[in-house]
């Protein structure tokens, strides 16, 4: 297994539009793998494969209290949907921002496991919006799509003076 880069906001890959997944196998378990090893270490609990530059629908979440339980939906749809909630939304593609998104309070979800084989699940709460979250980035969306242009020019402008001074404290460790 092997942790992976996670693309961050605005980088234009983060806009592309996942394909079906066709072959289930074994390099489809790596990545499956690899990418819920990637969203533990990141501290996450959703990782859609488009946030680490493979264009395929899958997603991985995990929202077990011990980080133990990982879910993988494949080719994922959503079938039904109703009510409405507001959720503050994070993403490991633009770190240290949150903002509320309002979500369907309840999906049915129709996807694959990792072996091809169809399952349907009815969501609610948490798990529903973390799935819906996950889907919009297999279209190529972020949770900040959703915010007015100001507020994600303000996301846009604190996220690169976060690099910046990152980049400038790994400068000076190096230099000492």
């Amino acid at each position: 297994m092997s942790k992976l880069n996670i693309l961050e906001f605005p980088d234009p890959r983060l806009t592309t539009i996942a394909v079906d997944v066709e072959s289930f196998d074994e390099a489809l378990k790596e990545l499956v793998q690899d990418m819920t090893e990637t969203m533990y270490s990141a501290r996450g609990i959703g990782l859609a494969a488009t946030q680490v530059n493979v264009h395929k629908r899958l997603l991985v979440l995990d929202l077990s209290e011990n980080q133990d339980q990982p879910c993988v939906y494949i080719n994922p749809q959503i079938l039904s949907s109703s009510g409405e909630q507001e959720y503050e939304e994070g993403c490991l593609s633009v770190p240290g921002i949150y903002a509320n998104v309002k979500r369907a309070e309840n999906i049915l979800v129709r996807a694959q496991d990792s072996d091809g084989n169809v399952f349907e699940e009815q969501l609610e709460g948490l798990h529903a919006v973390c799935v819906q979250h996950e889907m919009d980035h297999l279209i190529g969306r972020l949770f900040v799509d959703y915010l007015s242009p100001l507020k994600r020019n303000m996301v846009k402008k604190k996220l690169e003076k976060q690099r910046k001074v990152a980049a400038k404290e790994a400068e000076e460790h190096v230099a000492i």
